[in-house]
């Protein structure tokens, strides 16, 4: 954690590093290049049937690593602010819509602010639900007939048998 990548990687073109594999860098803070290559990457692979295309989404992480990591030691605040207000993906997709016309800055606020209405309403929901049964952390994870005959926890001795 926090090693730069020019220092633990001789390749930092992560996507080129499959070797006989295919790939392609995306920037993931992007969200309609995001969408567009994982349409692509569906149609190489799957509609053209020329095998896995390795995609790499360039992101970048305005918090730390963990509580332990603030992120601070190893960029300023500006960056992270700097960052924030010119490649957030929320706000970029907001742009775009506004560019194209499809919805004016009013029309985006009020999604906005309908959207908070129905998080705050989920989260009230959640904190008032019974704690989950603990069979039930094995559920819905794979789609019925994916699942492995076995999946191990945290612990060695927690498995699960589907």
């Amino acid at each position: 954690m926090g090693t730069p990548a020019e220092r633990s990687s001789s390749n930092t073109a992560y996507f080129t590093r499959g070797d006989k594999i295919p790939g392609l860098q995306v920037n993931g803070m992007d969200i309609i290049a995001a969408r567009r290559a994982v349409e692509y990457a569906r149609k190489w692979a799957v509609d053209d049937d020329k095998g896995p295309l390795l995609l790499e989404f360039v992101t970048y992480r305005y918090g730390g690593h963990s509580m332990s990591d603030p992120g601070t030691t190893y960029r300023t605040r500006e960056e992270v602010q700097r960052m924030r207000s010119t490649q957030d993906p929320i706000r970029g997709l907001q742009r775009y819509l506004e560019e194209w016309g499809v919805a004016t800055e009013q029309e985006l606020k009020a999604l906005d602010k309908e959207a908070k209405v129905v998080v705050d309403k989920a989260v009230e929901e959640a904190k008032a639900s019974p704690e989950p049964l603990v069979k039930d952390l094995w559920s819905d994870i794979y789609f019925k007939g994916t699942e492995p005959p076995v999946m191990r926890g945290r612990e060695r001795e927690e498995v699960h048998r589907y």
